[in-house]
């Protein structure tokens, strides 16, 4: 009698626990879809759009320059390749003279000092790789089975 109300209480504990993640799931799934609805309103339309200081369109940080990397970056590709890439001023204006010269970037004028200055004030070079190398590990050999 006892293993069968062991049985009943853990059953019915499980149920609870299986209605209780669906409704975490679906009030949590709303929250969300809220969230999309603010974004998707008559205010998304608007291409200059700036939430929490990330330009939405982009992706771009908003800061002085943003204007001028929109009008002449991302109209040959991606917001995304600008922001993966994290150089300073030597490689920037290398890699402008490269686009110019090969894939067909027409002269920058005066936007090219301002959009150089906004990659470098918001997108700077990493001082060190991708995480620091492993130290004080006390390794242990793997037994197979």
């Amino acid at each position: 009698m006892k293993k069968k109300s062991l049985y009943t209480y853990l059953s019915v504990t499980a149920l609870v626990l299986v209605f209780l993640g669906v409704f975490l799931l679906l009030s949590n799934d709303s929250d969300v879809q809220s969230k999309e609805e603010e974004l998707t309103d008559s205010d998304t339309k608007n291409p200059d759009l700036i939430v929490n200081g990330i330009h939405i369109r982009t992706g771009l940080v908003e800061g002085e320059g943003l204007t001028e990397v929109i009008t002449n970056c991302t109209t040959c590709h991606s917001s995304k390749l600008i922001i993966q890439n994290r150089m300073g001023t030597e490689q920037w204006n290398a890699t402008i003279r490269w686009m110019q010269e090969t894939q067909g970037l027409w002269d920058l004028g005066e936007n090219q000092e301002i959009i150089v200055d906004y990659l470098t004030t918001n997108y700077p070079t990493f001082k060190k790789g991708r995480r620091a190398a492993l130290t004080n590990i006390e390794w242990y050999p793997l037994e197979s089975d």
